[in-house]
């Protein structure tokens, strides 16, 4: 008898993946969470049924929310992480010199359940610069300030992270960041949510006086174009030079491309300027 997951990205689209094994599955106080083991893609993780991360393909969304705001920015120590608790995120700022990396997830659960089964991206958790605080994200940056860099590493704007997508928590976030700082968030596909990607853009650039949207293909992300917008006090992310900073090691992100990151599609440029 053949075992497959779906994920129904809207209610007439859904992707599916032949399982060979169940690994876990536990109701959290806050949702499902479930690991598979699949045919194709390797460990794949689902909270409520919506793919998180896949083991094949994790690494081009934690670079690129990571490595575009970090390299962005030039000379960032303090970091805040909101979600992200699978790690990754983690994993990657830890490749630059930070000295605290605090992170924020409401569910910990989906830390525990990182460090079990998906070693390799959790790897990061257990860094002495890494602070984890397992509360609400949106309660906690109201309450926290000194950030140079923020970063939205969340779930789909429903359920507990519905919060974390309005201009209110925009503004919370402006003024938890330092002088130069500068916000990053996982902003949605625009093939199939164009009203909430152009809602999010408008949100962001009512607070920050640059609001840059850049763009990565993701194969098992709704689309398979996401988007990420990052809000900066007063960094201009187009005109910065990153040129002169360290290499790192990556498989996606590349200095090379770090500007053509933010050159939009026209139906994209066309969406968030209307």
């Amino acid at each position: 008898m053949e075992l497959w997951f779906s994920e129904y990205q809207t209610k007439n689209v859904k992707l599916s993946f032949r399982i060979k094994e169940v690994l876990y599955k536990k109701q959290s106080k806050y949702q499902q969470i479930s690991v598979y083991e699949t045919e194709d893609f390797g460990r794949v993780l689902t909270l409520d049924d919506v793919i998180m991360l896949t083991t094949k393909d994790e690494y081009i969304y934690h670079e690129m929310i990571s490595h575009v705001p970090l390299l962005t920015h030039g000379n960032a120590s303090r970091v805040l992480v909101i979600g992200g608790g699978d790690g990754g995120t983690v994993r990657e700022l830890l490749k630059h010199p930070v000295k605290e990396v605090d992170l924020v997830e409401i569910d910990e659960e989906v830390i525990e359940t990182s460090k079990k089964y998906f070693p390799s991206i959790s790897c990061g958790l257990v860094d002495s610069r890494v602070k984890i605080f397992c509360e609400d994200g949106i309660e906690f940056v109201k309450k926290n300030k000194g950030y140079d860099l923020v970063i939205v590493d969340s779930t789909d704007p429903i359920g507990p992270a519905v919060g974390l997508f309005s201009a209110e928590f925009y503004k919370n976030v402006f003024e938890a960041l330092n002088e130069n700082g500068i916000m990053v968030a996982q902003t949605e596909t625009p093939i199939l949510f164009g009203d909430l990607v152009k809602k999010i853009y408008k949100d962001m650039s009512s607070v920050f006086s640059y609001t840059n949207m850049y763009t990565a293909v993701i194969p098992t992300y709704p689309g398979a174009f996401w988007t990420f917008t990052m809000g900066s006090k007063t960094i201009n992310p187009v005109a910065k030079k990153i040129n002169n900073l360290p290499v790192i090691d990556t498989k996606y992100y590349t200095r090379e491309l770090h500007k053509s990151y933010f050159i939009l599609p026209p139906f994209v440029k066309n969406l968030i300027s209307e």
